[in-house]
């Protein structure tokens, strides 16, 4: 499962946000670095849905610009289950 991601330039670096997943929100140094962060945010947030037993945003049609960030098979799975059990 592909999220995508808006990254926005700042100096050097990178600030991230995802418009499905407004609590995943993180910057990186550079973009390599913005890469990592934006999968911790995800997976982070991803974690919030579960402790919360709510049901989480599938995600949107890339627009121009995005960046799309994995989500891991795992997690996609009880993104699924949770979601059939809220739905």
């Amino acid at each position: 499962m592909l999220y995508p991601a808006i990254f926005e330039k700042e100096g050097t670096g990178y600030n991230i946000r995802f418009r499905d997943i407004p609590e995943a929100i993180t910057c990186g140094d550079n973009y390599e670095d913005a890469i990592l962060m934006a999968k911790d945010a995800l997976l982070t947030a991803m974690d919030f849905y579960f402790e919360d037993n709510r049901k989480v945003p599938l995600p949107s049609t890339p627009k121009k610009g995005d960046v799309l960030i994995d989500l891991p098979a795992s997690v996609f799975a009880k993104v699924l289950l949770l979601n059939e059990i809220f739905d």
